[in-house]
């Protein structure tokens, strides 16, 4: 990869993964690395929200973004501080507003998130007035997104059992997320954007996940016009995408893709048949390995 992730995983994290020992299909005894599963409990102000399972990075960053994702923090709130005790696994988010969800709370679909990502209130709520921009999307982009992914050092390749989500622009990866739930893995993407500023209309979300409901609804939650992933599709997904004009590629790998959803973005500026085979060592579960 030319340009340098601003964030990239950190498979050497050894607060991320755990050495276990276990029997193989021989009888051997062997050593594998498992990813790790902590308890985050996000609050706004002095309201507990959730428990997520998490890995435990980025806290602030999961916090922001699920509230966010949520409808529970609006994008011109002033965030007055977000407090992280890692001796009590709870991060806090305070804001200038004050901030009553009892009635959101009690009302709650649960989603097909790996993890059991929870949305509360109407599910669709979020997507009033969001308008996507045209932002076009050349082929030769996805191909080398792909491929630069695919063999960034990961969790995923160390251990597996794991979702990433990268930020892109172009046909570059900016901000590569990894979580045990495709869901935070996005919520922490979505916090990052909020916490730089970062512009979303001419950005590519890529997940190594599925493309649910609930994915179609978080990326244009955020003003992201592009999703892509190397797994399938529900149907769901497929019907929200197309009513709000998001663009939906999924099983992309190597040198094919399929676009169900806003065909009007893409370009085709490069052949398929001059693009290389995906090495095998890099291929992915297409479910993400969860």
């Amino acid at each position: 990869m030319s340009d340098p992730l601003l964030i990239a995983p950190d498979p050497a994290d050894q607060r991320l993964t755990r050495v276990v020992e276990g029997v193989d299909h021989e009888g051997k005894r062997q050593t594998v690395s498992v990813v790790m599963e902590r308890p985050l409990t996000i609050y706004l102000n002095g309201q507990e929200i959730v428990t997520a399972m998490t890995i435990g990075d980025y806290p602030d960053y999961l916090a922001l973004g699920f509230l966010l994702n949520q409808g529970m923090l609006r994008h011109d709130d002033d965030v007055t501080g977000v407090e992280f005790h890692d001796d009590l696994d709870v991060v806090v988010v305070r804001t200038e507003r004050q901030t009553d969800y009892e009635d959101k709370l009690l009302k709650k679909t649960r989603t097909s998130g790996c993890a059991v990502g929870t949305v509360f209130g109407d599910m669709m709520e979020g997507l009033k007035g969001v308008s996507l921009p045209d932002a076009p999307v050349r082929t030769s982009w996805l191909y080398a997104l792909a491929r630069a992914i695919n063999t960034v050092p990961s969790l995923y390749l160390k251990a597996g059992a794991i979702h990433g989500t990268v930020l892109c622009r172009a046909d570059k990866p900016l901000v590569y997320m990894e979580d045990v739930g495709r869901h935070n893995a996005v919520d922490k993407i979505a916090g990052w954007m909020y916490r730089t500023g970062e512009t979303a209309g001419d950005k590519i979300l890529y997940t190594t996940g599925r493309l649910t409901s609930e994915m179609v609804i978080k990326t244009a939650s955020m003003g992201i016009p592009v999703l892509a992933s190397r797994s399938g599709f529900t149907a769901w997904g497929e019907e929200i995408a197309r009513e709000i004009g998001l663009t939906l590629i999924g099983r992309l790998r190597g040198k094919r893709f399929m676009c169900l959803a806003g065909e009007r973005r893409l370009v085709w500026d490069a052949e398929p048949g001059s693009v290389p085979e995906e090495p095998s060592k890099y291929r992915r579960k297409s479910a993400g390995d969860a």
